[in-house]
C-alpha cells in the first residue's frame, strides 16, 4: 500500500493514498479489495469493488468489531435489501451478511477494530 505521511502545517500524523496506487486483491471472482490504510490497533480502511452479478462466497461475519460501509456507486445488497449509492451501513460486531450486487458497486469499508 503506497501511503504518504505529512508532519508539517498542523497535519502531523496525516496519512493518505490515492485509490489508483492501492494494490488490488481479488477476494472472490469479480470482487476486489483495495487497502487504503491500517492502524496500530487493527483498524483498517479499504475500497471494495464488486462487478455486476457477483456474490460473496459464504457468510461475511463482522469480527472482532463492527463494519462501516458507505456505498460510493452502484447498488449493494446485503442478502436482505438493496442500498443505493449514498447509503451508509453500520454492522455491529457479531452481525453477518452475504454481500452481493446485481448492478455492480463500489464501497468504502472501514473496520474501526480490525
Amino acid at each position: 500500500m503506497a501511503t504518504q505521511e505529512n508532519a508539517g502545517n498542523g497535519q502531523a500524523g496525516y496519512v493518505w493514498t490515492a485509490l489508483a496506487d492501492a494494490p488490488v486483491h481479488e477476494i472472490f471472482p469479480g470482487i476486489r479489495a483495495r487497502p487504503l490504510w491500517s492502524g496500530e490497533n487493527g483498524a483498517k480502511a479499504q475500497v471494495l469493488e464488486m462487478d455486476p452479478q457477483t456474490c460473496w462466497e459464504g457468510i461475511d461475519v463482522h469480527e472482532p468489531g463492527p463494519e462501516e460501509v458507505f456505498v460510493a456507486s452502484g447498488v449493494f445488497n446485503d442478502g436482505e435489501r438493496d442500498y443505493p449509492a449514498g447509503s451508509f451501513i453500520h454492522a455491529p460486531a457479531g452481525s453477518w451478511h452475504v454481500p452481493q450486487t446485481t448492478t455492480g458497486c463500489t464501497l468504502f469499508v472501514f473496520y474501526p477494530e480490525g
